[in-house]
Parts: structure tokens; C-alpha cells; sequence
């Protein structure tokens, strides 16, 4: 009905339009848009320090995982006055990306229902990779099992170099590796997590891969490096996924 009035939520003293509360996004489980932004309310403590400060790409799934999903980088129209936004450098140019810095901007984008993706750098400082990460992506019949298996083995080499890791789920089949760095560019850190990925494919020739080869892939565990690029981005800890279910990129712990 076009005159259902969309409701107005006040969040920190923003007046937001929420829209279509009762939409199923993940008709598997039947997961409504209500209790998207519900989860996203409820993580928000968490979620926010993994945000602020990078500059967000936000992959939108507006009708749910089966419907159109695209990547938003610019800021979009309609964006209100009060969000965040930086010019950042863009192999295309420059140009202007949200920051979700509060709990209202992250509100405000939850509600256009996306997927949040973030850079390896801070928006303040574009020419220092302040982390690592390494995204390891099982190849069936290899499991999150295997993955966890090369993670331990990357943990003990990250922590000889004096670098902590910490993973997390993917939010679909694999697992990533985060770690913080300090004082080095993109390249130095891509160029370090390439070298990281070339050692674990020696020291476990049956589990782990360096290459994305197709080929290569069945029964072995994929170590993607290629996401310490300056432009490339990754999903952020405890982003919904837009897959069938409403998988959360989730923190673990090394014992889990």
C-alpha cells in the first residue's frame, strides 16, 4: 500500500526512515529486513571499531542473495548530510566513499541492506597498510576443517615474525586471517602475504595453494593474498553475508 508511512526510528538524536521491516531478505530461513537491522542494533558495539575510519564499499543485496547483488563505492544518492564521507584515491581518480563512524550512519546503511567491505588502510593514512589479511577459501571436498588446519600453520609463522593473528569466519566456507601491521605500504604487505602464501603451499604441498589455477583447486585450501591491495577490500568482522542463510563474518578463537 503506497500510503503505509515507512516508520521514522530516532538513533542518537538521527531521524531515520527504516523501510520494509517485514521483507523476507533469506527465504531459506525466512530472516526478514526487521531483523537485519535488529542484529546490526544489537553487534553494532562490536562492529563499529572494524569500521571507522575506512572507507566503506557496501555490496547490496536490496531483494536478498538472489536478487541483483552489487558493489556501491561511491556515495550514494540520497545519502543524509550527517554520514561520514572522505575523498580517497581511486586508480580511476579520486573519489568520495562513506565512513560508517556511529551507530546511526551504520543504521542508515544497514537499512539499504548491505554487505560491509573495508580497505587494509585507514581513510587518514592511504599509503599504510595497517593490517594483513589472508583469506583462505577451501576447495571442495576441502572444509573450513583444512582451512583451520593452514591457519594454525600461519599462525606460528605470523608469530615468528612478532605478527598476532586472529581469524575469523569467511561467513560462507572459508576463513580469514587478521593481522595488524605498522609502517609499510599495500605493496610491502601484499608482496610479504604472497611470500606467506608461497611458504605454506611448500611446507604443506597436499593442503595449501598460492595460485587461484582452477585446476589446482579441488581438495586443497586456497591462500589468497591478493586482498592486501591498496584498492582491494574485504568483508568486515560480523558483516551478514548475502548468502542463502544469514552467515555472519564471525570472530573465532584460536582454540575453537
Amino acid at each position: 500500500d503506497s500510503h503505509r508511512m515507512t516508520p521514522i526510528t530516532e538513533v542518537e538524536g538521527r531521524r531515520l526512515a527504516l523501510s520494509n521491516l517485514e521483507k523476507v531478505l533469506y527465504p531459506a530461513t525466512g530472516f526478514t529486513k526487521g531483523e537485519v537491522l535488529h542484529y546490526y542494533a544489537t553487534a553494532a558495539d562490536v562492529l563499529l571499531p572494524h569500521l571507522r575510519d575506512r572507507a566503506v564499499s557496501f555490496l547490496r543485496y536490496p531483494d536478498g542473495p538472489e536478487g541483483q547483488v552489487f558493489f556501491a563505492k561511491n556515495v550514494p544518492p540520497g545519502t543524509p548530510d550527517w554520514v561520514t564521507t572522505a575523498e580517497v584515491p581511486r586508480s580511476e581518480g579520486p573519489s568520495r566513499m562513506v565512513l560508517v563512524q556511529d551507530l546511526a550512519s551504520l543504521m542508515w546503511a544497514a537499512n539499504l541492506v548491505t554487505e560491509f567491505h573495508t580497505h587494509q588502510w585507514l581513510v587518514d593514512s592511504p599509503d599504510e597498510a595497517d593490517r594483513l589479511v589472508l583469506d583462505l577459501d577451501p576447495g571442495p571436498p576441502a572444509t573450513v576443517v583444512e582451512c583451520c588446519e593452514v591457519a594454525l600453520w600461519l599462525r606460528e609463522r605470523l608469530a615468528a615474525d612478532g605478527i598476532e593473528a586472529y581469524p575469523k569466519t569467511a561467513g560462507s566456507k572459508g576463513l580469514h586471517l587478521l593481522a595488524a601491521v605498522r609502517g609499510a605500504s599495500s605493496d610491502q604487505v601484499s608482496e610479504y602475504a604472497k611470500q606467506l602464501a608461497v611458504e605454506a603451499e611448500r611446507a604443506m604441498p597436499r593442503l595449501a595453494l598460492h595460485r587461484m589455477t582452477r585446476t589446482l583447486r579441488p581438495g586443497k585450501v586456497f591462500v589468497d593474498w591478493s586482498q592486501n591491495a591498496a584498492r582491494k577490500t574485504t568483508a568486515t568482522p560480523y558483516t551478514l553475508r548475502a548468502r542463502a542463510r544469514p552467515l555472519v563474518s564471525a570472530p573465532v578463537t584460536w582454540s575453537e
